[in-house]
């Protein structure tokens, strides 16, 4: 490994969002463009999104597959207080194990609820509920936790919670080498960079490199986007992409 530790392997991440209202169209998902920015500052690769339903089955088998293909796993929605807030059961089932009212979790809600004069109703309840040796995720906007379990980590849907859920977690989260970028105007059309840009990617094992068409305007263009995590890579990626543009 080199002194900035760009030989380190990022961790391997995966999401599960699940809810109905997001399949629906309901909700409009802003949890994922998020995810994916924060885990990126941190080295860690997100490389898979699923969206799943309300359904136990499904959740259940979502959870089973990625968990066994990434190193985390990262799941938004439905630990609520509402019947169709099924993540808790679902999770349970996939690691085997039973489903308990968190002791730490209920003392969380308990002293909520004495504060704003509320009932600790079985509705509430729910949210205190975790498979059997879950640890707990702080949450400082509303105080119902999100819980981890081997290597998936459990958090709400909302977005303002779902971040502080996050923020709470990061901490113990493996951290890498953060990924630098580089973009470049081509200031011509797709087509005409696309097969000499296949070269250079060959070229390149280390680096990302993608092409991104928009109208500017007057006229369809492309951006270059290169990204990598060793700064050499990217430096001579960057090099042979613009001498190739400035070559037409």
């Amino acid at each position: 490994m080199d002194a900035a530790g760009e030989d380190r392997t990022p961790a391997r991440a995966a999401m599960l969002v699940i809810g109905d209202e997001i399949l629906s169209g309901r909700t409009k998902d802003k949890n994922i463009g998020f995810l994916a920015d924060y885990l990126t500052d941190l080295g860690i690769d997100l490389e898979e999104v699923r969206i799943v339903g309300d359904r136990k089955a499904q959740i259940v088998g979502a959870v089973k597959a990625l968990s066994g293909e990434y190193d985390l796993v990262f799941t938004s929605g439905g630990i609520g207080p509402t019947h169709d807030d099924i993540t808790a059961d679902a999770v349970a089932a996939a690691f085997g194990v039973k489903l308990i009212h968190h002791p730490e979790a209920v003392e969380i809600l308990r002293e909520r609820a004495a504060a704003r004069g509320w009932e600790l109703n079985e509705a509430r309840l729910r949210m205190a509920r975790t498979p059997e040796g879950a640890s707990l995720i702080a949450n400082v906007v509303s105080g119902a936790p999100g819980f981890s379990i081997g290597n998936v980590h459990v958090m709400a849907g909302v977005p303002s919670i779902m971040q502080a859920m996050l923020d709470a977690l990061a901490p113990s989260l493996p951290s890498g080498v953060k990924m630098m970028s580089e973009t470049v105007e081509a200031h011509r059309g797709e087509g005409e960079i696309a097969d000499w840009l296949t070269e250079l990617q060959a070229a390149h094992p280390e680096v990302r490199m993608g092409s991104y068409p928009y109208h500017d305007g007057k006229r369809y263009t492309t951006r270059i986007v290169l990204r990598s995590r060793k700064k050499e890579a990217l430096k001579k990626a960057l090099c042979d992409v613009e001498s190739r543009l400035q070559s037409g």
